[in-house]
């Protein structure tokens, strides 16, 4: 039997490469959500859902968690189609943000490893069905388009890999509405009294 041999810390230094180029566009802080989509079979260079690794998901997660904790924003871990792309989220995530829980715990063949490892992170860990997130870090093209809000923004980076995983990075911004008379930047407002 052949061990395979994960190159952790050189995914932890990428891990940390994308929160750093990102971090300024993201804008993220306390009351924001920042959605992640991970596969960590894809890291690993194996197909999405075929190799999930507890190891990988512990790095990713352990540098997410810093990032989150240092400028107070809420983290949402999706899960894999099986769980329909559902949300690990703190209770008091759910909470704050009227999130409807639904009954189901994840594991590595039904949710993924990261949703698993962050399941089993999380201080109150809960199951959502839907968020509306400010932002989000797809790893390894798991689809978080679902789980942004209208309107999404790309991000681009250069560190375009985490592992072998590719990064898709967005934010969001309000819609722009009311056609060509409205007025969407404050400073052209020039109203007198």
């Amino acid at each position: 039997m052949r061990i395979l041999t994960l190159p952790l810390e050189k995914w932890r230094e990428e891990m940390k490469a994308i929160i750093q180029e990102s971090r300024h566009s993201l804008q993220l802080h306390t009351g924001k959500t920042l959605v992640i989509g991970c596969s960590t079979s894809e890291v690993a260079g194996k197909n999405i859902g075929t190799s999930g690794t507890m190891e990988a998901a512990e790095v990713i997660f352990s540098e997410l968690k810093k990032y989150a904790d240092e400028l107070g924003f809420h983290l949402a871990f999706q899960c894999c189609e099986h769980l329909n792309r559902a949300l690990v989220v703190e209770t008091q995530t759910a909470i704050e943000k009227g999130l409807e829980q639904v009954s189901v715990i994840p594991a590595p063949n039904a949710g993924g490893s990261m949703a698993t490892y962050a399941y089993n992170q999380f201080k109150e860990p809960v199951v959502v069905e839907f968020i509306k997130a400010d932002a989000g870090i797809d790893i390894g093209d798991t689809f978080i388009g679902m789980h942004l809000k209208h309107v999404a923004v790309p991000i681009r980076v250069k560190q375009k890999q985490l592992g072998n995983a590719h990064i898709t990075i967005a934010t969001s911004r309000p819609k722009l509405i009311g056609g060509a008379r409205a007025i969407y930047e404050a400073e052209k407002l020039n109203i007198q009294c």
